[in-house]
């Protein structure tokens, strides 16, 4: 799923919805991310990869030419900031850290990240991202 189309999809369950996610979640997504980020700034890019989601890491791979693991460093990523908050949407999460936002979605192993890098664009306009799914 595109990051356009993402947030107009989290837009969307927010208007419509209007409840509340689970704790357990926030908490589960938010872990997921903190994780992922966690990875990165140790250097431990297989466990980074094995965070993202399947669409995002192949959409990755093939941009790079190489690996999950020898492209994740290249796309200088940020790796630090605490956590401003977390928004749940169904099987969606966008997670704000201090230094950027993370989109999430739940899989049947869990929570992945599908978008990372990412800020927003002025306006209505979506984010930018500089890692993200096809």
């Amino acid at each position: 799923m595109t990051v356009p189309r993402l947030f107009g999809v989290l837009t969307l369950a927010l208007v419509t919805c209007a409840c509340g996610a689970s704790q357990a979640r926030q908490d589960g997504a938010t872990r997921a991310g903190l994780a992922f980020v966690a990875s990165l700034a140790s250097g431990d890019y297989l466990a980074a990869c094995a965070l993202l989601a399947p669409e995002s890491r192949e959409q990755l791979q093939e941009d790079e030419k190489q690996s999950c693991e020898r492209a994740l460093p290249s796309q200088e990523l940020p790796v630090g900031g605490g956590v401003r908050g977390v928004d749940v949407y169904g099987r969606q999460a966008l997670l704000r850290l201090r230094d950027e936002t993370l989109f999430l979605s739940q899989f049947d192993g869990g929570w992945r990240v599908t978008a990372a890098g990412c800020v927003p664009n002025p306006g209505d306009a979506p984010y930018r991202c500089a890692l993200k799914g096809a």
